[in-house]
């Protein structure tokens, strides 16, 4: 079965290579690089070192990961720990992060030819695979290079399950590759199993996402930045994806209605979106202040545009309510848990499938709300406006909820660092 999805792979490259083309019209960054994605790079120095390979996609993941990270350099200062990402994104936030203190390139597209090249130059004693990337040359490499490989962070849609099931036979093979799966979730863990993983290779840790990090200069520079901007009501549009702008300057709108001040700090998902969000909003007879240009959205702006990269959680720390971008198209949802542990409320569209145990939890103890489409968000918003105490209540409900569920990542650091080789 492998061999023939490596077929189909090989057969559908000119097409990979064409869309990265076309994205590349918008962000030049898609196109640099490429020979790394067939595996084609300097081998890392040290080669003798022992090595633990962490993978992340894109930012999200990265940021997920980075206090794993933190404790790998930490612990083990002997050994070269290789991150690697798939998206351009994610390598500008490894770099920034970490500069060269771990070894960082791009992942390798997953045929046999690039993977084993990978694992030649790199010689990984260890992987760590974030959230739920499963490819099947990958943990083919994996098992006959003799590295374990750690699912960590692990989450898995009843959806996407679904999708693993029409191929069953590959699923349940990489799934015997995995060495251990730490998942988000009871749910999640019962979807890997009935997959084909065998249930003494499962650990239910929890979500990382919920030991997030606002230390206190953080804290210290969301209040500065708040004290820069006018006294109004700021909406924070979370990582929105191409039809959810448009939704949110609707609900502007009608938010402005009660609230002539009010602010939307809009922060797009993907970077080379900023400009067509920022000509969007232009059309649609909103004043925008860009956030790169350095300058606080004075008194009579509409919108403040989020156009830098790793300030989502910065930015979560001004707002005074937050809509999750990914949840009013089939996306699955963005992570909410920034908002919540600044005590910010949160509402979403209905598709949050992707973060399904999170969502309960924040609705359940009435952190969030859910709603059906942009006409009910404007509403929602007003509603949650107009009543202060409900603003209260709904952020000290979120503060609470990642209070009482933290405690993953130290989970997580123990089974790797039963793990690491030589340890």
């Amino acid at each position: 079965m492998r061999y023939v999805y490596s077929a189909l792979f090989y057969l559908l490259l000119p097409f990979i290579l064409l869309r990265m083309l076309l994205r590349s019209r918008r962000a030049p960054v898609y196109r640099q690089r490429l020979a790394e994605r067939f595996g084609w790079f300097a081998p890392r120095p040290d080669l003798p070192r022992t090595a633990v390979w962490v993978h992340a996609v894109s930012v999200g993941e990265t940021l997920a990961a980075a206090p794993l990270i933190e404790h790998l350099l930490q612990r083990y200062p002997e050994a070269d720990i290789v991150v690697t990402t798939t998206t351009p994104t994610g390598s500008d936030r490894v770099r920034s992060l970490f500069g060269e203190r771990v070894f960082h390139v791009y992942s390798p597209w997953d045929m046999p030819g690039a993977v084993a090249r990978f694992f030649a130059r790199v010689k990984p004693g260890l992987l760590v695979v974030m959230e739920t990337e499963l490819w099947p040359n990958l943990l083919h490499h994996a098992q006959r290079n003799q590295c374990p490989v750690i699912l960590a962070n692990a989450r898995l849609s009843a959806r996407s399950a679904r999708g693993y099931q029409r191929v069953a036979g590959l699923t349940a093979q990489m799934m015997q590759q995995l060495t251990l799966v730490a998942c988000q979730s009871r749910a999640d863990g019962e979807r890997f199993v009935q997959l084909g993983l065998a249930a003494d290779r499962l650990q239910v840790t929890g979500s990382i996402k919920f030991d997030i990090d606002l230390d206190n200069s953080l804290r210290a520079e969301a209040t500065a930045l708040k004290s820069s901007w006018p006294n109004a009501p700021v909406l924070l549009g979370s990582s929105t994806h191409p039809g959810e702008d448009e939704l949110l300057l609707q609900a502007l709108g009608e938010v402005r209605e009660h609230h002539p001040n009010a602010l939307l700090l809009l922060v797009p998902r993907h970077p080379e979106r900023f400009d067509g969000v920022a000509a969007l909003c232009a059309r649609e007879g909103f004043n925008v202040v860009r956030r790169s240009s350095g300058r606080p959205p004075e008194a009579g702006r509409d919108v403040y545009l989020g156009d830098t990269m790793g300030e989502l959680r910065l930015l979560s720390g001004v707002a005074d309510i937050a809509v999750i971008g990914g949840s009013f198209i089939q996306h699955g949802g963005q992570n909410v848990l920034e908002a919540a542990a600044w005590g910010v409320p949160v509402v979403s569209g209905p598709h949050m499938f992707n973060f399904t145990e999170i969502t309960e939890l924040l609705t359940t103890a009435g952190a969030m709300r859910q709603v059906a489409d942009g006409d009910e968000l404007g509403r929602c918003l007003m509603e949650i406006l107009a009543a202060p105490n409900v603003m209260q209540a709904m952020g000290e409900a979120g503060e609470q909820v990642v209070a009482e569920n933290r405690g993953a990542l130290a989970r997580l650091t123990a089974l790797v660092d039963e793990r690491v080789p030589g340890a």
